[in-house]
């Protein structure tokens, strides 16, 4: 069998009558070829440097540039998870389009990447949906053909590290209410201690600074998630001290991370869009970590 082929029946699920979600960033974002993109996703993990762990990692936070931009750094965080066995992933990102619903999933059942198509839980976004409209009178709004690139720029990722297929649960957020969003985590906390869960915070850093005021910008960020405190990625962003995009992202995975007991954040790399294209005069960041239970 050719690799071409095997890398694309590794993750591969049935298409029956399956609704999916077709691609938008295949051949943009990314390679559209999936031995071009099998490769280039194994040589960021490859090259990637990381120290030994003790214990397990349960939360990982990545980049969500286009590959060529923030893979290297993203290479980072999927080493850690390589041949981990989760039955779900569960990826939190921003919703960069305007919308008016505070926290978005797929309507879809499934996403397509050229390496497969990953189905998605939507038993899990029901029990999702119907504690947020419980607890805090929210419930998510299901899209379809939507051209967010949060969620599907890190499966191909996903689909070289883990194991054996997995199911995801994409939550897109855009409210920036740090009280749903501790909720949120609380309630995915609940989740991990029910099933085979890895989490993941999709999130750029600082946008458009030069280098040098956005490696400190970014540092405060990173800081923050080290000492897992979501509370002051909410007062940081206030501030304008430091920025991301996902910061309801970052926030609710830590929330989750920390309810499910003894937890340390273990920061893996940083770098900017600078250090590809050398212009240093405006970037972007990026930065990869993991949550580890102890």
């Amino acid at each position: 069998m050719s690799r071409d082929v095997m890398c694309y029946n590794r993750f591969k699920v049935m298409k029956t009558n399956s609704d999916i979600r077709p691609s938008p960033l295949a051949g943009r974002w990314y390679p559209a070829n999936p031995t071009q993109l099998a490769e280039s996703v194994d040589r960021y993990i490859e090259s990637a440097n990381i120290p030994d762990f003790q214990g397990k990692v349960i939360a990982l936070i990545s980049p969500h540039a286009g590959h060529l931009y923030s893979g290297p750094v993203a290479g980072y965080c999927f080493k850690a998870i390589k041949d981990l066995q989760p039955d779900l992933v569960l990826i939190l990102s921003p919703y960069h389009a305007f919308h008016n619903s505070a926290i978005l999933t797929t309507g879809h059942q499934a996403y397509q990447t050229p390496l497969g198509d990953v189905a998605v839980d939507q038993r899990i976004i029901d029990i999702i949906d119907e504690r947020l409209q419980e607890r805090a009178g929210v419930g998510l709004y299901r899209v379809r053909n939507d051209e967010e690139h949060a969620i599907e720029i890190l499966l191909p990722f996903f689909q070289r590290s883990l194991k054996k297929p997995f199911k995801v649960v994409p939550l897109m957020i855009r409210s920036q209410d740090p009280a749903l969003i501790k909720e949120l985590g609380i309630i995915l906390s609940e989740i991990m201690g029910e099933k085979k869960i890895l989490l993941a915070a999709s999130s750029d850093l600082s946008h458009f600074f030069p280098a040098d005021k956005a490696r400190d910008m970014d540092q405060v960020i990173i800081d923050q998630i080290i000492d897992l405190n979501p509370e002051g990625l909410f007062a940081i962003q206030h501030q304008g001290t430091g920025a991301a995009c996902g910061i309801g992202a970052l926030a609710a995975v830590i929330w989750a991370s920390r309810e499910t007991g003894h937890v340390t954040a273990h920061h893996l790399h940083y770098a900017n869009s600078g250090d590809i294209t050398g212009d240093k005069s405006s970037v972007v960041g990026y930065t990869s970590a993991v949550i580890i239970r102890d």
